[in-house]
């Protein structure tokens, strides 16, 4: 858990089988609210509610491919307020 007691980081290489066991236990935990990340070092336990924003971004180079997928929400006691826009 490198990133405080705030934040968690992790970084292995792993088999396509195994990367897809991950993201089949971040889909259980997303669908269930309750995400929990862990290793020797701590643990965090983030749970995602309402709208749910989601980037996807796909790089393929000549030697290295790449996917990045980030989702973020805003925690329930920090939801933004609707407010009406005007412009004149």
């Amino acid at each position: 858990m490198a990133e405080g007691k705030n934040g968690f980081r992790h970084e292995s290489l792993q088999d396509a089988k195994k990367v897809k066991a991950i993201l089949e236990s971040l889909a259980k935990g997303l669908a269930k609210g309750s995400l929990t990340f862990s290793d020797e070092d701590g643990e965090i336990v983030l749970e995602p509610r309402g709208l749910l924003n989601l980037k996807l971004t796909a790089r393929k180079d000549e030697a290295r491919h790449k996917l990045n997928i980030r989702v973020s929400w805003h925690a329930e006691d920090e939801v933004i307020e609707k407010k009406n826009l005007k412009v004149g």
